[in-house]
């Protein structure tokens, strides 16, 4: 891979968690790939200091690719957001979602990215590429709860969709 990637995670957030989704799939997947992947990993959900260290790791580091994550206990497969709102506005990410997940069995393509700091992260970080004219593919994606049974297919589908986008 010669483009450079960064990927987030979020801490937990709710007393009840012992780890969040989000940063585990990070951990389980990191020796799939070499030196061209950075993490920022266990960002605190707070709606705008999230978002804004995202984006100082993005000016810091200049990354090809941005794959945001973070988890939805309610969901069953990984989800690649297709959009993130805040308010009336809308961006789409210029990923060709459709092509990055052909084939995939546990991924799927949501337009719902969540209104909490899931989606803040994700519009911020695109309205931030957009405004600056930066030339970065970046998409959010959702990870379920990982579990012995499910987690070797979603680490598998997530080592795809990074490998896909640092090829595109």
């Amino acid at each position: 891979m010669a483009k450079k990637i960064l990927l987030t995670s979020f801490d937990i957030w709710m007393s009840h968690q012992k780890s969040n989704a989000s940063d585990d799939l990070l951990v389980l997947s990191q020796d799939s790939f070499n030196g061209s992947v950075s993490l920022l990993r266990k960002l605190p959900v707070y709606y705008h200091l999230a978002p804004y260290l995202a984006i100082a790791k993005i000016q810091e580091i200049r990354p090809d690719v941005v794959i945001c994550c973070g988890m939805a206990e309610g969901r069953q497969k990984l989800a690649v957001e297709s959009q993130a709102s805040s308010g009336a506005d809308v961006i789409k990410t210029s990923v060709d979602l459709q092509q990055l997940v052909a084939g995939l069995a546990t991924t799927e393509i949501s337009h719902d990215a969540g209104k909490f700091v899931c989606e803040a992260i994700y519009y911020s970080v695109l309205k931030y590429l957009d405004y600056c004219q930066l030339p970065v593919s970046c998409i959010f994606v959702h990870v379920p709860v990982l579990t012995p049974d499910n987690s070797p297919s979603i680490v598998a589908d997530f080592v795809a969709i990074v490998r896909r986008l640092a090829e595109q």
